[in-house]
């Protein structure tokens, strides 16, 4: 009995000698990167909650189906970092996905930052007819400093929503539809289902489904299916930015869908109210680019749009990842409305065949303040090309 309590203990004193031994090493490459989510597989048998710098700092570890996640604020160009895989540590302040009602709440060191409306909620406006109802999106988008970027049900433009998804110009079973317009009664898109939430350190999110259904040929019918993936970043204490990922997937529900060229379409934002008008709101381009008219039909890798809202400057920036079809995609930039679309369609005609899958993935950037270039250039070089790591 002596040596079976012995014998144990010694394999405990060498699992904890290899997790101390174990060494997650990131390289930058050729890039700076900001707000840089690492992610690797987890060693097996082990149970690491933390990493910890030369420095001797902690940072925290999410573990999610058999793999880690940490968040480090920046990486320079040219740096290599090593952390040592540790299982006691700090475990930080998480991300808080939670199920209220109709919609899930988001929130991080208890500040809101954003809302998902899973089932239709109730109409704002008496108005309204019943046709707008809907769910599937994000609404409101708070800044840290409390202020709510995005507008709902907005009076010229009563089916935009925050952030959403949707096609304008499609064509199913030989009949045009139309999935954006909804109050023609072509076509719409439900929340289907609610599928995983999560909450960490790194970041918090959730899953999703969607149907897009077609009206145009006597009962509805399922055209597409579409998955969500959000996934909200943690933030640093002196950051005055939050960010997170949308991840779309669409598939065919039978037959193929046909997208004619169209000047927009896609993923879909919209501004506050108090940005209406061509002077309330401002726009400024991965190129550079701050004339609105002129950015329209443009590619470029992100976008953003800010101005004033009570008092305070803010914005949020859409960011497109390389990977996307037709990348970097063309831009559907409002002249009087603080609209944005990344907008596919406007590069021609495309479809989608059964059996093949549609991705597209985009990251946001909200900020209190003025725009910085390249502080937006850094956080989508972290998005787009993520460092480089290995655990040795």
């Amino acid at each position: 009995m002596k040596l079976l309590q012995f014998s144990m203990g010694t394999i405990l004193l060498w699992s904890q000698i290899a997790v101390a031994q174990h060494t997650l090493s990131i390289s930058s490459g050729e890039s700076a990167r900001e707000q840089v989510l690492i992610e690797f597989d987890l060693p097996k048998g082990t149970r690491v909650s933390a990493a910890k710098d030369s420095d001797g700092k902690l940072h925290p570890i999410q573990k999610r189906d058999g793999r880690g996640s940490l968040l480090l604020k920046n990486l320079p160009k040219g740096s290599d970092v090593k952390l040592t895989l540790v299982e006691d540590g700090a475990k930080g302040e998480p991300v808080k996905v939670e199920r209220a009602g109709k919609k899930l709440k988001v929130s991080a060191a208890g500040k809101p930052l954003l809302e998902y409306q899973a089932e239709p909620g109730e109409l704002p406006r008496t108005n309204i007819k019943p046709i707008f109802r809907r769910g599937g999106y994000l609404h409101p988008i708070h800044s840290l400093s409390g202020k709510v970027i995005t507008d709902d049900f907005p009076p010229n433009h009563i089916h935009h929503h925050g952030v959403w998804f949707s096609w304008s110009s499609a064509e199913f079973e030989g009949r045009p539809t139309d999935f954006w317009n909804m109050g023609d009664a072509k076509g719409h898109v439900e929340f289907a289902e609610l599928g995983q939430t999560w909450s960490g350190p790194a970041h918090g999110g959730f899953t999703a489904k969607h149907r897009y259904v077609d009206l145009t040929g006597g009962a509805p019918k399922t055209a597409l299916n579409e998955d969500w993936e959000v996934r909200i970043l943690n933030r640093f204490p002196d950051q005055k930015f939050w960010v997170f990922d949308l991840s779309c997937t669409q598939r065919c529900a039978s037959t193929a869908v046909k997208f004619p060229e169209n000047r927009y379409g896609g993923v879909g934002l919209r501004g506050n109210w108090a940005w209406n008008g061509k002077d309330a709101v401002q726009f400024l381009t991965s190129e550079g680019v701050t004339d609105r008219e002129k950015s329209h039909t443009m590619r470029a890798r992100w976008c953003d749009m800010h101005g004033v809202i009570d008092g305070q400057a803010v914005g949020i920036a859409v960011m497109g990842h390389p990977e996307n079809f037709r990348a970097p995609e063309p831009m559907r930039v409002h002249p009087t409305e603080p609209f944005f679309n990344f907008a596919p369609q406007q590069a021609g005609d495309f479809d989608l065949q059964p059996g093949r899958t549609y991705v597209s993935r985009y990251r946001f950037v909200i900020h209190d303040g003025s725009p910085d270039k390249d502080l937006l250039d850094r956080i989508w070089a972290a998005y787009a090309n993520p460092p480089k790591a290995e655990i040795r």
